[in-house]
């Protein structure tokens, strides 16, 4: 499965910063970060433009204002919006403190997040 391996290390080391527990799952074309056994962000490769985007799943309260900010688009996964993610271009991520603002908008909303069942 191809994703930036990059942009994980950056994700694993400001979770690790902030003692955050996670596991690590392939999919998406790329890796699920989980939190709390919850989808949290992850990796992914834009099918449509071939670009890596982080995956942000920050709740549907949060959804409307964060697709107003240059580099953030909704997820299409499967064909159409799904609310509640968004993916964030690569533009949108290259300062560590735009990072830090999406991965903190993730974290935010994990307490919140419904587990997948099993």
């Amino acid at each position: 499965m191809p994703y930036n391996e990059a942009l994980a290390i950056r994700i694993r080391n400001a979770f690790y910063e902030k003692n955050i527990v996670f596991t690590e799952k392939k999919m998406f074309s790329g890796i699920c970060f989980m939190v709390d056994d919850k989808m949290c962000c992850g990796t992914h490769v834009d099918k449509k433009n071939n670009e890596d985007v982080l995956l942000c799943r920050i709740g549907e309260n949060e959804y409307e204002k964060a697709l107003e900010i240059v580099n953030c688009i909704p997820m299409e996964f499967t064909g159409k919006p799904m609310k509640g993610y968004v993916y964030v271009t690569e533009n949108g991520i290259k300062s560590p403190k735009d990072l830090e603002h999406w991965l903190q908008l993730c974290l935010d909303f994990n307490p919140l997040a419904k587990k997948s069942k099993k």
